[in-house]
């Protein structure tokens, strides 16, 4: 380890105070994986460093320097990161947070203090010795921070690593894969109490409260060493349901009504979903149509979803069949997507969607969701957002649908 300081002194003078210190509190805390699992993660890391000459990497996103340390910051303004070099694997965290940074990381920590600006960037420089080269996340640091980057290391030259390491990441491990399961079942469990507490006069967010708590007690049940953070519920109805990121409202449920169902579950911050559409009493002819029509894309999503099909062909499948029912320019996104570590804000791998412009290929341990969602404007016979959402895991010679709650107007017609 670096000279840094073990505990900080305490001089009488501001500027003599410490900028970085190593202060171990506790014992280390079991994390997500297995050690082996974030060795194999840094050892593919540093393959992609040596490919590119980059004697070390600054990790800066909540998804990266939680996916090769373990360790999930909560910025709250300050800067937050991981130094990765060829022998070495260091988070970087504020003097505010204590020791629950190392606690939860891989390996070492550096604390950075608030007693000068621009302490941060000095753990930086320090645990990167100054080296002339260093891989950054492109899409993660901000022209402040790349200023501030420049000064500290006088202007290193920079290779932006984030594609690369999204690459590794869509490809999930035996390990990923278990606890993504348990996400799914997890966020059916969250739709049987959301089913459960709907009614006429509920408000909606009545009705998340009891999807979110239903989720966070299993989650403890099931994962008693994590951190308990971030898992939610969209529960939207009426007009609220023509966004599929449309926060919950105070709106009492009505007869009726349509009603979109969003659980999000989150272990340690893998990001699992189940969404339906549902109806309150019983839907309207124009309404039952376009529920069906989407209920139909989706099941051709699903069947189309195998290795060595690319985003795309799964894209222009889908798109061809709303096409031909005249529901195409209700389409309001891309089928789907990738799961792993991401949330609402944070994380995200974009090289793997279900989008005309996307052209990776489908492979074994890749995971995905298939979410048609059809948006009907107010005014217009059956009006409101239609969306269902199952998760996929690749195999060798197909894919495995893990989410196991039902869809459909067979189902999900709520008759008081």
């Amino acid at each position: 380890m670096l000279d840094i300081p073990q505990t900080p002194q305490l001089p009488q003078s501001i500027q003599d105070r410490p900028q970085t210190f190593i202060r171990p509190n506790g014992e280390k805390a079991p994390l997500p994986f297995s050690a082996s699992e974030y060795e194999t993660r840094l050892s593919r890391l540093r393959h992609l460093m040596a490919e590119a000459d980059i004697p070390a990497v600054l990790l800066t996103s909540m998804h990266n320097v939680a996916y090769f340390s373990g360790f999930l910051y909560c910025s709250f303004g300050r800067a937050f990161g991981c130094v990765v070099t060829q022998d070495a694997c260091t988070t970087i965290s504020a003097n505010i947070d204590g020791g629950q940074p190392w606690r939860r990381s891989i390996h070492n920590n550096v604390i950075y203090t608030d007693w000068q600006r621009g302490n941060f960037w000095r753990a930086v420089a320090e645990l990167t010795q100054n080296c002339k080269r260093l891989g950054i996340e492109a899409d993660h640091l901000t022209l402040a921070h790349r200023d501030a980057l420049s000064d500290a290391l006088d202007t290193p030259s920079l290779f932006d690593i984030a594609p690369g390491i999204m690459a590794e990441r869509m490809v999930k491990s035996t390990e990923e894969i278990a606890l993504i399961r348990e996400g799914a079942r997890i966020a059916d469990k969250g739709g049987d109490a959301i089913r459960a507490a709907i009614a006429p006069g509920v408000r909606e967010f009545d009705v998340a409260i009891a999807g979110r708590d239903a989720m966070e007690l299993e989650i403890a049940h099931a994962f008693p060493d994590s951190e308990l953070r971030d898992s939610w519920v969209w529960f939207q109805s009426g007009l609220n349901t023509d966004g599929a990121h449309n926060p919950v409202t105070t709106r009492a449920l009505g007869m009726g009504d349509i009603l979109s169902l969003n659980t999000f579950p989150m272990i340690s911050g893998y990001y699992t979903a189940l969404e339906r559409t549902l109806f309150l009493g019983e839907p309207d002819a124009a309404s039952l149509k376009l529920w069906r029509a989407n209920v139909a894309a989706h099941e051709l999503g699903l069947s189309l979803i195998k290795p060595g099909v690319s985003c795309a062909e799964v894209c222009t499948g889908i798109n061809n069949f709303l096409a031909d029912e005249g529901l195409l320019h209700y389409r309001s996104f891309g089928y789907g997507h990738s799961f792993g570590i991401l949330s609402h804000y944070y994380g995200r791998e974009a090289g793997l969607e279900f989008r005309e412009d996307i052209d990776t290929v489908l492979a074994p341990g890749m995971v995905v969701s298939m979410e048609p969602m059809l948006w009907v404007p107010q005014g217009e016979p059956g009006a409101g957002g239609y969306r269902e959402h199952d998760i996929m895991i690749i195999t060798e010679d197909g894919a495995e649908n893990i989410t196991k709650f039902p869809y459909g107007p067979e189902m999900n017609i709520i008759r008081p």
